[in-house]
Parts: structure tokens; sequence; C-alpha cells
């Protein structure tokens, strides 16, 4: 009896013992099904976090003034931008007031970067006067300012000069051997002048023009400012005033006349750019120098044409002029 109840005891032991190492294998499978579940979350959290650090980097924001000429350098800006970093850009379109509005923007972060021409930020952001200074001494003293005073600089200068001009019918051109302004003045007074009223009234339109060339014209008109080439390709004028990069004078008819009295101040180009941009986009600064002597007045004037003539995208123009450069692919 004595013998049952202990070979009784020593299977239940053994029973106990059984059921006890059951118990931990299973603990200790449910211990590694855990530490494989957190390693798992682990990985998990640490790709969403740098796709989060991804996303966290905001779109570079490019403004524009309110001309077809802004627009499609504003597309190239981007277009480089998104082709050669792995950075967005976003675009404003034709800010009202232009540099008035815009520079504000500027310091107040809402923008990064934009196209401005050089006198344009000499005169109305810096308050100078543009006579005296030679071009390069503006850019150098207008990348010196912007740093002190904005914390901005000026990157590049892409080559056009977009700036007040003569400009005359191509028939006239041809017929008197026209290259310089200066060579209206060898004309006898046959021909007829055109100009919107602002430019003949101004104190630096068209008497000073007059006045710095010793020209005299037959006759003068109040032209619309959107009417002036028309006036032209009818024969009503022979001359007008108007801007070098004008999308008129990209087309055939007429031509620009040379400034070789140096009367008109220059509108270079460039990008005007946030420094806190530069440092928070690493390698935005050589992006923004492959602009950097890309365009002539002619190229420029020729760009506008196809914009506002000929009725072709601004983007698709900017594309297609950029990889004629071998800017992009």
């Amino acid at each position: 009896m004595k013998n049952k109840m202990r070979s009784g005891r020593w299977i239940g032991w053994i029973m106990i013992m059984v059921l006890f190492g059951i118990s931990a294998m299973g603990c200790a499978s449910r211990q590694t099904a855990g530490t494989e579940t957190a390693t798992s979350d682990a990985g998990t959290e640490k790709a969403e976090n740098a796709e989060a650090a991804v996303q966290d980097v905001k779109a570079i924001q490019i403004a524009t003034k309110p001309m077809t000429e802004q627009y499609i350098l504003g597309e190239m800006l981007k277009l480089l931008i998104e082709t050669d970093t792995d950075y967005t850009a976003e675009i404003t379109k034709g800010i009202g007031g232009g540099t008035s509005n815009i520079q504000p923007a500027m310091e107040k972060g809402e923008f990064d970067l934009y196209p401005e021409y050089t006198s344009s930020g000499w005169v109305m952001v810096l308050g100078h006067e543009a006579a005296g200074v030679s071009d390069e001494e503006m850019f150098a003293k207008l990348k010196e300012e912007y740093q002190q005073k904005f914390d901005m600089t000026w990157v590049g200068l892409y080559g056009f000069n977009n700036t007040f001009a003569v400009v005359a019918r191509k028939d006239i051109v041809d017929q008197y051997n026209l290259k310089t302004t200066s060579d209206l003045a060898a004309i006898p007074d046959t021909l007829v002048f055109g100009g919107n009223p602002d430019y003949i009234e101004r104190e630096d339109g068209f008497g000073l023009l007059c006045d710095t060339y010793g020209i005299k014209f037959k006759d003068v008109k109040d032209i619309d400012i959107g009417l002036k080439y028309e006036a032209m390709a009818s024969g009503d004028i022979d001359v007008t005033n108007g801007y070098t990069t004008d999308a008129q004078i990209g087309g055939e008819g007429v031509a620009v006349l040379e400034d070789d009295q140096h009367l008109q101040a220059n509108y270079f180009c460039s990008t005007v750019v946030r420094k806190e941009a530069l440092e928070n986009y690493p390698g935005l600064e050589d992006v923004l120098m492959k602009m950097d002597g890309i365009l002539s007045d002619q190229d420029m004037a020729g760009l506008n044409y196809q914009v506002e003539v000929e009725g072709k995208d601004e983007a698709e123009v900017a594309k297609e002029y950029l990889t004629s450069k071998g800017l992009v692919k």
C-alpha cells in the first residue's frame, strides 16, 4: 500500500514537472515573439520617422512679378531645382506691386527667392540713385547691403538687361543704316515718334531722350502702351519707346537701337534669395548659378514672344530653352 502511495506521488511530481516545463517553454516563446514584435515595431517607427523627415522639408517658395518674362524665369528656376536636387518648388505667380510687395514678403520668410532687376533693388529697395554707378559696383554693393540689411543675397546674373530702349521699324533701320540712337540725329526730321503718355511726359523720358541725342522728330503721338507695336506695323509711327526684352522685339519688323550715350539705367536680372534658404537647402546656390549668363536680351525677347504672341505655355517654353542649353534633359 505504501509502495503504491510512493509511486503515485512520483507520478504526480513528474506530471507537475512536465507541465511546468511546457509552461516555461510557452513563456519563452511568447517572450521571443514579443522581442521580435518590438524589433519590428522599432524598424517601422524608424522608417516612418525618416519618411516624415523628408516630408518636413518644405517646398522652396518662388515669387514672380506680374509679367510674362517673370513667369518664364520662375518656371526655369523651378525646373532646375527639381531636376538637380531632391527638393520641390512652388511658384506664386504675378504678385501685384512687384518689388514693393515681394520684398516685404521675403523679409517675413513667406518666399525664399525671386527674379529681380539690379536697378529695381538699388533704387526701390535700397533708395539709392542709379546715376553715376557702374554695373559692377552696383552689383557688388547690392550683395553687400542686402546681406547686412535683410540677410539676403543676389546669385548670378542671367545675362539680359530689361531696360528702356528706342525701337525703330526695320525698314527705317535698313533705309538709314541705323545702329545706335545717336544715328537718329543725322536723319532729317521726317520720322514720327509714338510713345505712351507717361514716357512722353516724365522728366527722364522723351524730352531727355531728344536733348541727350539731339533728335528732332516730324511729329509726336500719344499711343497706348499696348498699341505701339501695332502702330509701327501699320506705318503710323516710325520710332517708339520700348523695353529691351519686349515680346514684339523677338519678332520681325522692328529693331532696337543701341543706347550709345548710356542714358538709361541698366536692369540686369538676377536671383534674390534668403540666406536662410541657402542654409536649409544645401546645394541650392549651385543650382541657381546655372542661370548665370544663359540669356541675352534677344533670347528673353524671343521667349516672351513665344508666350505672348504665339500662345505657348510658359512652363513648356522654359523647358525647351533649358533643354537647348543642355541644362535639363
